[in-house]
């Protein structure tokens, strides 16, 4: 039936996303893994796993794609991708004398691991629900994924920016319907691991301004 919410699908792709966030965040069992960007990677692959089984298992007729509405994957590659690791890697090489493109890389992994699941599977079962509810319902799952349940003000903000970056990261994925453009959205605020200062903010702001006037030029 057309519009209908696979509900066991989701709660199969919710249950293996926060078992294994569970699995990787509190307990020891990333503890042995010396490899510090590979222990990153494994904090987020929850949501891309559970996505994975709820299609296969559940036999969704679901096209998760990379290049998304693009000609080719080297565009959005280039622009959501290679263009913020240039970017922040040079300003932090001037500020602080160092390049970090694989960190950048990586945290630019974590995020398409994350938003396999989000929305390139969670906001598609969802898209029959008002628009609304559907932004609720991701924005909490999404909170709740993170398993930090400390009733704090840095909390509550954060979840304020989950529920604006559920309705942002939706839009871009349903204008590009590209996981590597949603990866980068995603990955704006984890590419400053320090906190965000001027220059930090700045660096966002000028990348949201280039990716948005980008999604308008190339939809004329």
């Amino acid at each position: 039936m057309k519009g209908r919410i696979r509900v066991q699908a989701i709660i199969v792709f919710y249950a293996i996303a926060v078992l294994l966030r569970f699995l990787a965040v509190k307990t020891s069992l990333l503890g042995s893994i010396e490899n510090g960007y590979l222990q990153i990677l494994l904090r987020g692959v929850g949501p891309a796993i559970g996505a994975w089984v709820a299609i296969k298992l559940f036999r969704i007729p679901l096209q998760l794609s990379l290049k998304g509405n693009y000609r080719n994957l080297l565009l959005p590659l280039l622009v959501y991708w290679v263009f913020p690791v240039v970017l922040i890697g040079a300003v932090t090489y001037i500020y602080e004398a160092k390049f970090p493109a694989l960190l950048l890389f990586t945290v630019l992994v974590y995020g398409l691991l994350e938003e396999i699941g989000w929305r390139g599977f969670l906001q598609e079962q969802l898209k029959s629900l008002p628009k609304f509810q559907s932004i609720f319902i991701i924005a909490v799952l999404w909170f709740v994924w993170h398993l930090n349940f400390e009733i704090t003000t840095s909390n509550m903000v954060f979840l304020g920016v989950l529920f604006f970056g559920t309705w942002g990261i939706g839009k871009v994925y349903s204008s590009t319907c590209s996981l590597l453009a949603v990866a980068g959205f995603h990955s704006l605020n984890n590419f400053f691991r320090n906190g965000l200062h001027e220059r930090e903010l700045i660096l966002i702001l000028a990348l949201l301004v280039i990716w948005i006037g980008f999604m308008v030029w190339y939809k004329r």
